[in-house]
């Protein structure tokens, strides 16, 4: 039961990632020590604003637009 609940937990916690638009921060690790193991990996503050800057095309903090 404890399982279940924990992989229906993480889903909902991809849902809602994928639903405001940001990626997955594991995803992303996961994708750097595969592929790029050399690379420093950002911190998730780091990958959180650099992908809240792309979707929203924030400039110097300030989103210029909401959608």
């Amino acid at each position: 039961m404890l399982k279940r609940l924990t992989k229906i937990l993480s889903f909902r916690k991809q849902f809602v990632s994928l639903l405001v638009g940001v990626p997955s921060y594991e995803t992303y690790v996961d994708h750097m020590k595969v592929h790029h193991p050399e690379d420093p990996v950002k911190t998730r503050k780091e990958f959180f604003c650099e992908a809240q800057d792309e979707r929203y095309n924030a400039k110097g903090g300030k989103v210029s637009r909401c959608c």
